[in-house]
């Protein structure tokens, strides 16, 4: 019994097991038909040279196709999933979003926290949107240029809860978050054979270049006293704490009573951005800053803290931080990590090497030459000046 043609389908049988049609040697294309009034499903199978077993997989029904169509459909589909297997892909496919779903649970053991934030990511972005439900192996460059297109299209609501709320474009280095997220969960796909090439992705998701530029808010000393002075007692505690130390905002509120060694004068940082944890030998007067805040706290307690005992986060601190900012007539740009950019800019200008401060401040060198290097363009002129004859 033949499965090539409409006709000759409409006369099959329903039955469990599948109609074949042989397409080469060891490879075969089923047509399923359960009830003469459903439409069929077809299915490729492919013996296992290795395993001397048959391998299956279920293409579908092609029902959004005319039926004369749904053959030669049906025979690319597997002739693509021959040539998956052959390549050494999985024989269980799996599809963008499940790709995704695996790289978080990949991640759950040694990175919880960059768990948590490519979940977001993807539930944000790929679980919803129309690029999830592909296969991995039928993913192209056209599907990754489309979802990339809507990414950056999409508008940023600027105080949803106004009475006529104003948007803006999302920035390019916000983009180049989400984008990386999902490189990384497709070369991740690609690592454990879920797909045997990564040529849909690979140019599709180069970063946009030059999206991180220079952070040009700055505040100097005096300013950052203002801003401190300007703030509750709690947030600022933890000014000052950002304002003595160059870490991350993020990995300062992070840190408990126990990251902090009294004895040696000596802050523990954790894991963060960074992806390892650091030491800091803190001077005198900044070891008895962080010696104060531990008076009376248990050891998992967090070292700067809130007004109630809680940890700081982004959530909680951006609000106060602005308004701080608008009362010490700084403006209303100022942020978290306006102070961060303010401390290494100081480190970078005072002449400390610029290994020393990437070290510190948990980053790379090129990193630090890339953002902060232009700084040292006075002390090159001062060096230059020594060689005067």
């Amino acid at each position: 019994m033949t499965i090539t043609t409409v006709d000759a389908r409409a006369k099959l049988k329903p039955r469990r097991a599948p109609y074949w049609h042989k397409l080469s040697s060891g490879k075969h294309l089923g047509y399923r038909k359960m009830k003469s009034s459903s439409e069929g499903t077809w299915l490729a199978q492919a013996y296992d040279d290795v395993t001397h077993k048959q391998m299956r997989k279920s293409l579908g029904s092609f029902d959004h196709l005319p039926a004369s169509k749904q053959f030669d459909e049906a025979i690319t589909a597997a002739s693509d999933w021959f040539e998956h297997i052959k390549l050494g892909g999985d024989t269980k496919i799996i599809t963008v979003s499940q790709a995704c779903q695996q790289y978080v649970n990949h991640l759950r053991t040694e990175r919880p926290k960059t768990a948590s934030d490519a979940e977001a990511r993807f539930r944000r972005w790929i679980y919803s949107n129309k690029v999830g439900p592909i296969e991995l192996p039928k993913l192209t460059d056209r599907h990754i240029k489309a979802w990339r297109k809507s990414l950056s299209e999409e508008p940023v609501v600027i105080n949803p809860f106004a009475e006529n709320p104003k948007s803006r474009t999302r920035t390019p280095s916000s983009v180049n978050r989400d984008m990386t997220a999902l490189r990384a969960a497709l070369n991740y796909a690609h690592k454990e054979r879920s797909v045997t090439t990564d040529m849909a992705w690979r140019f599709a998701l180069t970063p946009n270049k030059n999206a991180n530029g220079r952070r040009e808010s700055y505040l100097d000393r005096d300013q950052r006293r203002s801003l401190i002075n300007e703030s509750p007692t709690d947030l600022a505690a933890f000014l000052t704490g950002l304002s003595l130390v160059p870490v991350r905002p993020g990995a300062l509120a992070q840190l408990v009573v126990s990251h902090f060694d009294r004895r040696l004068g000596v802050l523990i940082i954790g894991k963060d951005k960074a992806g390892s944890s650091r030491k800091i030998k803190l001077p005198l007067q900044t070891s008895e800053f962080f010696t104060i805040h531990c008076r009376g706290k248990l050891p998992t307690a967090p070292l700067l803290s809130r007004e109630n005992g809680t940890a700081w986060n982004k959530d909680s601190w951006k609000k106060p931080i602005k308004t701080a900012g608008i009362r010490a007539k700084l403006g209303s740009g100022i942020t978290a990590y306006t102070l961060r950019h303010s401390v290494i800019t100081d480190l970078v200008t005072n002449g400390l090497d610029l290994l020393t401060v990437a070290q510190l401040s948990g980053t790379s060198v090129l990193m630090i030459e890339k953002h902060y290097g232009h700084h040292r363009a006075d002390l090159a002129a001062t060096a230059l000046a020594g060689l005067y004859l």
